[in-house]
């Protein structure tokens, strides 16, 4: 019988080994990224342990071709799990919640309620973080200027959100509880915030973006630190003259 529990030992100490060796999931990040910090909410409510691999967007590291092979879109957030690599912030919303959650609270399989965490994601990609990313991220970094136009797109991504939270009536955006919709959606507001940007014309959207922060302080802990560095770039726009992005005009250094 000694031979049994000598396999039994050899056995454990093996899959123990294997388990601690296992290379951590990784995440490519810019700090102040708000699609990154959503990717963070989810890691953080989900409890599971992550390399954060931090980004030197300023120096131009996502442009080069060495993380193009991890992203070809050169764009953050991106992860590698085991060596599965997967770009888009609202997919890798999904693959966490598929893959780690023990419960589908912050992703529903039940369709109708999954609908509408896909809807809130959507809509944050499509209209509601877009309008607020062109206000107040590209006039910090690139020469963009906050104008009439951006400043009404911004208020009806707000109006549309304060209209959906009210025809809906729950507490959060796609339920009573918090969803993985949640998190692109308070990642994007963060931005509204860092500028002083008052939501009190939409009284639904301030409620729910308060909530979230009383509600789960580990949470907001994890991405405050990002708002609050967008907040100082705001008032010191970084230098990027020497940035060659493919797509948006950096700022002429001010001498």
């Amino acid at each position: 019988m000694m031979w049994c529990i000598y396999i039994y030992i050899y056995i454990y100490m093996c899959v123990t080994f294997y388990f601690r060796n296992m290379a951590p999931l990784k995440l490519y990040s810019v700090s102040d990224s708000p699609p990154t910090l959503a990717v963070r909410l989810a890691l953080k409510a989900l409890d599971i342990s992550y390399l954060l691999v931090n980004i030197d967007f300023t120096a131009g590291e996502h442009l080069t071709d060495d993380y193009a092979n991890k992203n070809p879109q050169k764009e953050v957030p991106c992860i590698d799990d085991e060596g599965f690599l997967l770009s888009e912030s609202i997919v890798i919303l999904q693959y966490l919640a598929d893959k780690y959650s023990k419960t589908d609270d912050l992703y529903p399989k039940e369709p109708v309620k999954r609908a509408l965490v896909n809807h809130r994601l959507a809509f944050n990609l499509s209209t509601y973080y877009r309008y607020i990313s062109e206000y107040v991220m590209a006039p910090i970094f690139f020469a963009y200027e906050r104008t009439p136009q951006g400043l009404k797109k911004v208020n009806i991504g707000l109006s549309v959100l304060n209209m959906i939270l009210e025809r809906q009536g729950t507490k959060f955006a796609a339920a009573d509880h918090v969803t993985i919709a949640d998190f692109g959606l308070v990642s994007a507001t963060l931005c509204l915030e860092a500028i002083g940007f008052g939501l009190d014309p939409f009284p639904l959207v301030s409620q729910w973006y308060s909530k979230f922060k009383k509600d789960f302080p580990e949470l907001w802990a994890e991405v405050e630190p990002g708002m609050k560095e967008i907040q100082e770039f705001n008032k010191n726009p970084p230098d990027l003259s020497k940035l060659n992005h493919p797509l948006h005009p950096t700022k002429k250094q001010q001498i």
